[in-house]
């Protein structure tokens, strides 16, 4: 960059920084349908960009500035990155931040939703962050329950830090490998090792449940008030959209562990048995398998593509791989919208 364009951007900055949107001037290669051009410009940086139509005639960036053509870059809101940011009390509370039902340790606030039958902004994260890994029979958390940010192992406690309520969850089932509740099953397996051990005294046969499996592992909290909460993902924006995974799909995720995290996807459509206690395991239908990009704590991130669209859920993982359900079934079974 010549002195020239450094000067340019010197004596103007103050004029572009107090348009609508705008947090940031620079020099850098003008880019058309997303590559370069090889020609100078002065890069002007937008937290969101708009459309012409949508902004105050005021508000336009000069496409030429001197001997130079301007460029626009989304960047989204910049802030000093606090390491204890994403596990401190925050309001309002933004996607990526430590939340959780009283009764876990913490997990992450995913999005800000909307209901589709009222409009009220809900909180979205897992049936294992807001509702305690509840199947609605098991007296693990109830509708009304108090959510809290951060959450308790982060230092929330009631009633300082509740940020909001229970609203609803879908329900987690048992899967494979899970011992029958059933009388019935019960009695008939004492039956059947009673015959066994006449034949084999040493052998001892058990009924494990097979169960149907899930689809999503997704509840929703109402907010004490809209003023607890913002939209913004933190270090990722807003969300524009939603897209359906693809293998080879390059995506992100804010959590409240490790961060922005970037992999791509590796599976899709697959069946996946996830343990849930030391005890209990479920499993999981239709699911896609990304690279490792979770640690502890991050369940409930929202997954996002290079263009902030929103893929789907986080839920489970390992050192080797990332576990998600899709948007789509997330926003369907709990009634909601991005």
């Amino acid at each position: 960059m010549g002195n020239k364009a450094k000067k340019l951007i010197y004596r103007y900055h103050q004029d572009l920084l107090k348009l609508e949107n705008v947090v940031g001037v620079g020099y850098g290669i003008r880019e058309k349908g997303g590559n370069k051009t090889g020609e100078d410009a002065i890069v002007v940086l937008v937290d969101r960009k708009l459309p012409s139509e949508k902004l105050r005639s005021r508000d336009l960036i000069p496409q030429t500035m001197e001997d130079y053509r301007t460029d626009v870059i989304e960047i989204g809101e910049i802030q000093f990155l606090n390491n204890n940011l994403r596990t401190s009390r925050m309001r309002p509370a933004l996607p990526g931040v430590s939340i959780g039902h009283y009764k876990i340790t913490a997990g992450t606030l995913g999005a800000i939703v909307r209901d589709k039958n009222t409009g009220k902004p809900l909180i979205l994260s897992n049936n294992h962050v807001l509702a305690n890994i509840t199947n609605g029979r098991d007296n693990r958390s109830s509708i009304g329950d108090a959510i809290l940010q951060p959450g308790t192992y982060d230092g929330g406690s009631k009633p300082k830090d509740v940020i909001g309520h229970l609203e609803r969850f879908i329900p987690i089932e048992r899967g494979y490998g899970n011992r029958p509740t059933c009388p019935i099953a019960n009695t008939l397996e004492k039956l059947a090792n009673f015959t066994l051990h006449l034949i084999k005294p040493d052998y001892e046969l058990k009924f494990f449940k097979n169960g149907e499996g899930n689809l999503v592992d997704c509840a929703v909290a109402s907010p004490i008030n809209n003023k607890v909460i913002g939209t913004k993902i933190v270090e990722i924006g807003e969300i524009k959209g939603t897209k359906e995974p693809e293998v080879g799909m390059k995506v992100k995720k804010s959590g409240r562990t490790s961060g922005i995290t970037r992999g791509k996807v590796k599976v899709i459509n697959s069946t996946i048995e996830v343990k849930m206690t030391e005890n209990e395991s479920a499993i999981f239908h239709d699911q896609f398998i990304v690279d490792p990009i979770s640690k502890p704590g991050d369940s409930g991130s929202l997954v996002v593509d290079e263009n902030n669209n929103a893929v789907g859920l986080l839920f489970a993982g390992s050192d080797k791989a990332t576990v998600c359900n899709w948007i789509e079934y997330v926003m369907d079974e709990l009634d909601i919208e991005l």
